[in-house]
């Protein structure tokens, strides 16, 4: 039995038309060259963004907080190392946990947000962005709106003949309620006698000079745009 005689090799292929390149070409070395010059353009692009300081691209803006919901305040900025952020609440360092939650969404954009709202949280709100090159820093307010209410009402109270009588509730709401005092269902109409004042926080009617025809139901009464409320006393004077 004869060997089978050795297999030959295929011969290799010419690459197809079209596709090689000539180093030795002059165009084929002028589009490395341009290559080469992207490369190093974007090199030192980079390099810039990164060893310069911290830079505010698009700015706090003021919001309005409902209470009892959240607010966010959003910042895009530019940074690079990773910077130190802090935020702040009328120059009052804001410490990150419940109610105010720092929030990173994108590589550029950090944003606070604040829970639970109430009448305290309105006010100047600050970011400061830090990295070794620098700082920068940005400010809005964030305004709160409370419906009408009445914290707590007038009490029921007797009084005698001549005696000087006072009923007065605690109020509350942003924007600033209007507020009113009405006896039997009727509005008070104030004189040197009967007469009340509106404070920021409370309302008192005042009765000088008390006589049995003062006695009644009183009632006092909060409005905004976001609500009302009302609260009765009883006044008898004998």
């Amino acid at each position: 039995m004869s060997k089978a005689a050795p297999a030959k090799k295929p011969a290799a292929s010419a690459p197809p038309r079209g596709c090689t390149l000539d180093i030795n070409d002059p165009q084929v070395q002028k589009a490395a060259i341009r290559i080469q010059a992207s490369y190093r353009g974007h090199r030192s692009r980079k390099e810039l963004r990164e060893k310069g300081p911290p830079r505010v691209l698009e700015p706090l803006k003021d919001v309005v907080l409902i209470e009892g919901s959240a607010a966010k305040l959003t910042c895009r900025i530019s940074a690079f190392p990773d910077p130190f952020i802090r935020w702040s609440k009328d120059g009052k360092e804001l410490r990150d946990g419940p109610k105010y939650r720092y929030v990173f969404e994108d590589p550029d954009v950090v944003a606070l947000v604040v829970r639970d709202g109430e009448l305290a949280d309105l006010g100047q709100y600050s970011i400061n962005v830090t990295n070794p090159f620098g700082q920068c820093s940005d400010s809005a307010r964030i305004l709160v709106e409370v419906p009408a209410k009445i914290q707590k009402g007038p009490d029921n109270t007797k009084a005698r003949k001549g005696a000087t009588v006072t009923l007065t509730a605690e109020i509350m709401g942003e924007p600033a309620p209007d507020v009113g005092w009405t006896k039997d269902g009727e509005d008070i109409e104030e004189d040197d006698r009967v007469f009340f004042e509106i404070g920021s926080t409370t309302t008192t009617l005042t009765i000088r000079r008390a006589t049995p025809e003062d006695s009644g139901k009183y009632e006092v009464y909060v409005e905004n745009s976001l609500g009302m409320d009302q609260s009765f006393a009883r006044v008898d004077v004998a």
